[in-house]
């Protein structure tokens, strides 16, 4: 059985091997990636601060799982005043297709509904059709292309 938790610091061993999977899988869609290992993240700092909140799921005391919800302030532009931004999921390949993923961000959900949020955005490489899928799937919409060149 599947079950999700806020993440420990305990857990950090295993959320940066979950960060380098997820920064392996995203290489292919970024080409001005430096060599060599790069971090996404200060998953401590994350862990400990109190406007993120990093959720894992577990199967038989394994971490299987992972994601974030970040409380962020917008540009002055914008009609809300907080909104949160999700990142960090990350489900081993042993556990796809399973449910894990919607579990995270429905706990992911609870978390920002409980301060107040109700706008939600995070960002994904336009390539990466299965995860398009997946938000997708737990209801977010496509909304903006960024686009780049090299000159």
């Amino acid at each position: 059985m599947i079950s999700v938790r806020t993440a420990i610091l305990e857990d950090l061993p295993t959320l940066l091997d979950f960060e380098q999977a997820l920064i392996k899988a995203e290489r292919p869609f970024e080409p001005t990636f430096k060599e060599g290992e790069i971090h996404y993240y200060d998953i401590k700092k994350m862990i400990e601060s109190n406007d993120v909140e990093v959720m894992v799921a577990e199967e038989n005391g394994v971490l299987v799982a992972s994601g974030y919800a970040r409380v962020l302030k917008p540009q002055d532009y914008f009609k809300f005043e907080k909104f949160a931004y999700l990142g960090f999921m990350y489900t081993k390949p042993t556990h796809r297709g399973r449910g894990v993923n919607k579990q995270i961000i429905d706990s992911l959900f609870k978390w920002v509904k409980e301060r107040g949020i109700a706008e939600i955005r995070l960002d994904v490489f336009d390539e990466n059709i299965g995860a398009i899928k997946a938000y997708e799937k737990v209801g977010f919409k496509r909304h903006l292309l960024k686009m780049r060149m090299s000159l």
